[in-house]
């Protein structure tokens, strides 16, 4: 039997997730819950269960059963911009989570010494070069590396750009890759070039087992790369994090709603603070509508630019499979072209 060349390249990832295929399902709040990541883990995967903005009691029980659905290592998402952060940062602590995942905005040293305190390996994102090393400064186990192709909330330097900056640079700690990508053959050069394992969302979320609406599955394989846009900033006085999603009436909803904050703000009639916390507000209601009734129009449709990669529902064990199989056949026809077709 011909030895898989991908075990090489897998090594570091299986180490350091724990796992069979170093394939990541990223956390996607309303999308992530404990039967989407438990059937990741299951086929194999490491799936990451979204905090989002849940209380702490809904936290925990989906923690819990999570627990109950599969024995393998997963990771749990903390926004650190959600309201409920702090507790679900105290609630991981003591259910002795094995991987905590910081994102949406880099955490504070303290929250990652806590973390880590408490047993759990610390993963956090970084979407440009000095957030990297500010979170390895600050601790980090590992890095999730996200480009701007990716879906949800983004920031403003290509996946190309951020492996030469960081994936190049930063050999001693393991760094998941992430944003733009959908398919095993790229997965392939992603593990060539060092990287410990890649997270993609986009798939997952349109799976057989995500709970996420038909219409909003629907949706997701009619679209095309170029669909998938980013929101702007209008002003610097209300600083609005980027959100990479479907164009739609929703999106025009958001461009409105900046117009209307920034009025009230010169008024005086709502600071930078409260009108933040309206934009998120945004956010929370729209992504549910789209993800759990359906509203293509007006709801939030986060999508990575991959999405003009995927095609199909599919189970997640096939796409687990798939993945693995088209990573495996990619390096082998490097394998051959490099050595010329020999045997190895």
């Amino acid at each position: 039997m011909a030895r898989c060349i991908s075990d090489m390249y897998f090594a570091r990832g299986r180490d350091f997730l724990g796992v069979r295929y170093p394939f990541i399902s990223g956390a996607m709040t309303w999308v992530s819950d404990p039967k989407l990541v438990a059937a990741v883990c299951n086929a194999g995967g490491f799936g990451c269960l979204a905090g989002g903005n849940a209380p702490p009691d809904t936290f925990t029980r989906q923690i819990t059963e999570t627990r109950e659905l599969t024995d393998k290592p997963f990771g749990v998402n903390l926004i650190t911009l959600a309201p409920a952060f702090r507790d679900h940062l105290n609630l991981v602590s003591d259910m002795k989570l094995p991987f905590v995942i910081f994102a949406g905005s880099f955490p504070k040293e303290r929250d990652v010494h806590s973390a880590k305190k408490s047993g759990a390996t610390v993963l956090c994102f970084a979407s440009t070069e000095s957030i990297a090393r500010r979170m390895i400064t600050y601790g980090a186990d590992g890095l999730i590396l996200e480009g701007m192709e990716a879906g949800g909330h983004v920031g403003h330097v290509s996946l190309t750009v951020l492996i030469q900056q960081v994936l190049f640079e930063v050999p001693d700690v393991p760094i998941i890759v992430a944003g733009g990508i959908a398919t095993g053959r790229y997965c392939a050069h992603m593990f060539l070039m060092g990287a410990a394992g890649v997270q993609m969302g986009t798939i997952f979320a349109v799976s057989k087992e995500s709970c996420a609406h038909l219409a909003f599955k629907e949706k997701f394989i009619k679209s095309n790369a170029r669909d998938a846009v980013s929101t702007p900033q209008f002003d610097s006085r209300l600083p609005v994090v980027a959100v990479r999603a479907l164009r739609n009436r929703g999106h025009d909803d958001f461009a409105r709603l900046q117009l209307d904050l920034l009025k009230l703000m010169d008024n005086g009639s709502i600071g930078r603070i409260q009108a933040q916390e309206k934009v998120e507000e945004f956010w929370v209601g729209a992504l549910r509508r789209a993800v759990m009734d359906g509203d293509i129009s007006h709801g939030s449709l986060m999508a990575g630019q991959s999405v003009g990669l995927v095609r199909s529902i599919q189970t997640i064990d096939d796409i687990i499979k798939n993945l693995a199989a088209d990573t495996e056949d990619e390096l082998q026809k490097i394998a051959d072209t490099l050595c010329g077709n020999r045997e190895r």
